[in-house]
């Protein structure tokens, strides 16, 4: 997915109620997650190059989402998403229908999403056990890819899932080849909607690029996604998850941060 800067003070999403906010020097590491050494496919995690495995299917994603993501068809999709008017259903009953969706543009899991979703919330939760909010925004930062499903206008993954790149300004060498909430009354702090946006934004959070459009909130809640970004990407494994055994504690969240309902 694309990202089209009508600001270029800044990116971050601005918020008229401002929700309570984590001090991350306040942080503890429990450090019970161990970063494996490869993937599921025995390869480096984010190995692009990797023969086997999906590299077929991740290099033409890629092709496709540089060559058709613009300007226009940004703000084409941004204007028909808007509108908030595709579904009406609870987080996790949505968490529920990735059971159908498997990410092409991941070259690390071929799993259904709902797995990656509980791996790197559980993850998190054994390292973080007193951040609940940010349990709750590891289980709920792909929801996004339900796009690619018929209820939600069946896009094509380009469209949807990958990288994520800004358009409109020069692209940057190190590319690789959620209003939903806001709108809805979460009350989740703004560093968990940060990360929602921009987990898949890896020229800036890793590369440092683009980051002449940062205010000084950003940079804060950069901060955030850093710690975040390990698990995002190192909890995926052929080890699934027994979904109806931590379906409680997620269920306890959700009905924390979000009402019961929400408009998609």
């Amino acid at each position: 997915m694309a990202m089209c800067f009508e600001n270029p003070e800044a990116i971050a999403t601005p918020w008229k109620e401002k929700k309570m906010q984590p001090d991350i020097s306040d942080l503890v590491s429990k450090e019970v997650f161990e970063m494996p050494e490869n993937n599921a496919f025995g390869n480096s995690f984010r190995d692009y190059e990797a023969e086997g495995g999906r590299k077929d299917i991740v290099e033409q994603l890629y092709k496709s989402s540089h060559i058709n993501q613009t300007v226009d068809f940004v703000k084409l999709m941004r204007a028909e998403y808007e509108k908030l008017d595709k579904a009406e259903m609870g987080i996790w009953e949505c968490c529920e229908l990735l059971n159908e969706v498997v990410d092409d543009s991941d070259p690390d899991l071929d799993e259904p999403q709902i797995q990656h979703l509980l791996q790197s919330a559980e993850a998190i939760r054994k390292d973080y056990p007193n951040e609940d909010w940010l349990h709750l925004t590891a289980l709920i930062h792909d929801l996004g890819k339900i796009l690619v499903l018929p209820q939600f206008g069946e896009l094509p993954q380009w469209a949807v899932t990958g990288d994520t790149f800004p358009v409109g300004c020069a692209f940057d060498e190190s590319n690789v080849h959620f209003k939903v909430a806001k709108a809805n009354g979460t009350t989740l702090p703004s560093a968990a909607l940060f990360i929602i946006r921009y987990h898949s934004f890896y020229p800036l959070h890793t590369d440092g690029a683009y980051a002449q459009f940062m205010n000084e909130e950003d940079k804060e809640n950069m901060k955030w996604l850093k710690v975040f970004n390990k698990y995002d990407l190192y909890s995926k494994s052929n080890v699934w998850i027994d979904v109806e055994e931590v379906k409680p504690y997620y269920e306890s969240l959700i009905a924390k941060y979000f009402p019961a309902k929400l408009k998609w």
